[in-house]
């Protein structure tokens, strides 16, 4: 049955110990942020965050719900988004504004996170310039993973917002209707980072934080599988779709810090702006 809520299919996953799981490391030095100038911290209106990565010049990936106000489900004015890529402790390799911003079409905010939202819950925007940084490179996007493949993620939250953290080692515990269901360590400003896998001779993007929930106790990450998804969202931006326009008078932001209610007892956070 395709829309199952996520709380009920993770209650169902069988959970395995992750023991070659590795812990986060923070990337606050030049030296070990080397490999990551990429990844950024995007700013919304500079009161909420999100992580994104660079994979083209000019566009960063991340995910659609970052893209809008949870309080009044309006669309965020993408022009008030700051891309600060390889974000650390007060300074930014490039900085560049917003133009364009284009979510999934099959994309709904809002309402109950089922497979097919996390699915869709992707995005592209694209930069007022593209960065031309010899030392930010963008990313380029591998295959969807095997279920026990091994993938790492890099990503800013609400407890380190002043530079990313690398986990290199988590997995991908199942794949059901494209979503990936992975071992990895997230929180609130997570939302949009990039699962990489590290097959081959360069890190290359797999899927993008969506939520963080919970199987039985163990915390998980739940993405979306990119191919199928990017694909669609490239002919989306080459047809000239997006929203360029600012939300209606009113529209409040969303703070770092402020979490949901917890939709049920399994599923613990449907992420917003802010996670």
């Amino acid at each position: 049955m395709r829309g199952w809520v996520l709380g009920v299919m993770l209650y169902l996953l069988p959970v395995c110990a992750v023991a070659s799981d590795s812990r986060l490391e923070r990337l606050d030095t030049t030296d070990a942020g080397r490999d990551w100038e990429a990844v950024g911290r995007l700013d919304i209106n500079g009161m909420g965050f999100c992580t994104g990565a660079l994979i083209a010049p000019d566009l960063v990936l991340t995910a659609a719900h970052c893209l809008f106000d949870k309080k009044t489900k309006a669309r965020i004015d993408p022009e008030s988004i700051e891309f600060l890529a390889g974000w650390r402790n007060g300074r930014a390799s490039a900085y560049r504004f917003v133009r364009r911003a284009l979510v999934h079409p099959d994309y709904e905010f809002g309402g109950e996170v089922t497979s097919e939202r996390v699915s869709n819950d992707v995005a592209l925007l694209e930069l007022q310039r593209p960065i031309r940084n010899t030392t930010v490179v963008p990313f380029q996007i591998a295959a969807r993973p095997q279920k026990g493949a091994q993938v790492g993620v890099v990503s800013y939250a609400k407890d380190r917002a002043e530079a990313p953290s690398l986990q290199e080692v988590c997995s991908v515990m199942a794949r059901q209707e494209g979503v990936l269901v992975m071992s990895c360590d997230v929180d609130f400003g997570s939302s949009g980072a990039p699962i990489f896998s590290f097959d081959g001779d360069e890190p290359r993007i797999v899927s993008v934080v969506s939520a963080k929930a919970e199987v039985r106790g163990e915390r998980v990450a739940l993405g979306a599988a990119l191919e199928d998804q990017l694909k669609l969202l490239h002919l989306e931006m080459a047809s000239g779709h997006g929203f360029l326009q600012a939300p209606p008078p009113g529209v409040s932001r969303v703070m770092v810090g402020n979490e949901r209610n917890d939709t049920g007892a399994k599923f613990i956070k449907s992420c917003g702006t802010n996670c």
